[in-house]
């Protein structure tokens, strides 16, 4: 089985990472091949970066269409909805991964993510999979997302804190990392505080190997089906539907 971990961000180091991380829970079995665009933006803070990530997460998938499924490695999912239109194979987003896998093990979570500005979105996004009323609050350590790949940086001590401000205040029974470069924190953000801490990367792996397994692909009706056949103009010509 080959997954495709795409990471929509320009910033390799965070590649790696998500992709080190993919490979610790995936199946002997199980290939995972990580990459990212070699255009747009570093990070994805926000909707206008979201925007301009989204033609090189499609073109980074265009690349590989002999994969078997593929994870977007943005908590924002980022595309997600255009790529189960690129391809037929399953695509999961890592942050509708983490809180689903999180609603099968607590009453309720709480999602803590980077900046106040994502807030928005991931609420938009709980609200759309019908998971809002499961999650006792999105929070942001207000760290920026390239900070988490700074060697001594006080990234995880800030992340830590809102966690367990969460558990404290939210009563959140289990927490969301919200971010891709959060992925390599999570096993020690849950033993220093004692409850389940989801990071979005491996739940999203082992989401996509279950599918698979299942023999189950993305539906070609209603909203998932692939684009109709037209030319594009200008510098979006390579990205026209054939």
């Amino acid at each position: 089985m080959r997954i495709l971990l795409v990471n929509p961000n320009t910033t390799s180091s965070m590649t790696t990472k998500a992709g080190e991380a993919a490979r610790t829970v995936a199946g002997p079995a199980t290939d995972i091949l990580a990459v990212n665009p070699d255009f747009g933006p570093p990070s994805i803070e926000g909707y206008y970066d979201e925007v301009f990530s989204i033609p090189g997460l499609i073109g980074e998938i265009r690349k590989y269409p002999d994969v078997d499924a593929i994870v977007i490695a943005c908590f924002d999912d980022t595309g997600l909805d255009a790529a189960r239109c690129a391809t037929s194979a399953p695509v999961i987003g890592i942050g509708e991964a983490g809180f689903h896998t999180a609603s099968l093990i607590a009453g309720k979570f709480s999602v803590v993510t980077t900046l106040s500005r994502s807030i928005p979105a991931i609420e938009h996004n709980l609200v759309r999979y019908g998971l809002a009323s499961r999650c006792s609050g999105v929070r942001a350590a207000e760290v920026p997302v390239l900070d988490l790949e700074i060697p001594g940086s006080n990234a995880s001590e800030r992340i830590s804190e809102e966690i367990r401000r969460a558990i404290a205040e939210d009563r959140a029974e289990a927490i969301v990392l919200g971010c891709a470069g959060m992925a390599d924190l999570a096993k020690r953000l849950s033993d220093q505080h004692g409850v389940p801490v989801i990071d979005g990367v491996t739940a999203a792996v082992k989401l996509a190997e279950g599918l698979v397994g299942l023999g189950l692909k993305t539906s070609g009706l209603g909203g998932y089906a692939p684009p109709r056949v037209k030319q594009f103009r200008g510098q979006f010509d390579v990205f026209s539907p054939e």
